[in-house]
């Protein structure tokens, strides 16, 4: 396959970027997406040229360390799967693909195509620790969980924090993000202690990074890469007006 890549280039974060056209020959239907811009970065290398910088760890579509929009879309045109396992066999030949960073006022940009997620580090660690002492590993099924709370906890414990949600999301929100992690420690009983304050907490500072509100365009679901669900976000705002009724009748 013979490819055409037009490459968001941007030096730093304070830098003015531009789109770069490069030519990418022989490219495989077997390569991975990140692959085949591997073997790009290599011809640069040879050719004294900067290769293009983009984050990336496990390459097995668990880490969430892959943010690219591949032509207009994150993680590129196949649903459910991040960019580090999107395959070349889903491009034709002769395509010309348009790749650039997330796009969203949270997530500036450091250099080319990688961004700074930070801001979902902050947001996971106000929710805090849990403080029940749990002692040894439990036996199994001593602490009984219903199964379909167990169920909507792995399910939203699925989500691996890539920040497609936002980079989709026509308002830059972070409401798929933080609910899943709200969601998956509130349906547990270990998580029910913080349970309240800790919804108040991740919802202050998701409010105080420079996401946006949540209009429920519903982009988030459609290009998450593990399919979680919008459901979750309602169960955050349940909870958190919840929190906020109890809050103010103590």
């Amino acid at each position: 396959m013979k490819l055409t890549l037009n490459v968001w280039r941007q030096a730093g974060p304070d830098a003015e970027g531009r789109m770069q056209r490069y030519e990418a020959p022989d490219v495989s239907p077997e390569m991975s997406f990140l692959e085949m811009l591997d073997v790009v970065n290599q011809r640069l290398e040879e050719n004294g040229e900067e290769p293009i910088v983009f984050d990336h760890d496990c390459r097995e579509g668990i880490c969430g360390a892959c943010s690219l929009m591949i032509d207009g879309v994150a993680h590129g045109p196949q649903a459910a799967t991040t960019a580090c396992q999107l395959h070349m066999r889903h491009f034709k030949d002769g395509d010309e693909i348009t790749i650039e960073p997330w796009r969203a006022a949270a997530f500036p940009v450091l250099k080319d195509l990688m961004v700074d997620r930070s801001a979902f580090d902050r947001i996971i660690q106000s929710g805090g620790y849990i403080s029940i002492n749990t002692g040894s590993a439990p036996d199994a099924n001593e602490v009984l969980v219903p199964k379909v709370d167990a169920d909507q906890a792995f399910e939203a414990a699925a989500c691996i924090g890539c920040g497609a949600c936002v980079a989709q999301c026509p308002n830059g929100a972070a409401q798929l993000f933080t609910s899943a992690k709200v969601s998956h420690l509130g349906l547990v009983p270990q998580g029910q202690p913080e349970r309240d304050q800790r919804v108040v907490s991740m919802v202050a500072q998701m409010e105080a990074e420079a996401f946006g509100s949540c209009t429920n365009h519903r982009e988030c679901e459609a290009v998450c890469p593990k399919e979680i669900s919008i459901d979750f976000i309602a169960r955050m705002n349940r909870d958190y007006l919840k929190a906020r009724i109890m809050s103010r009748a103590k």
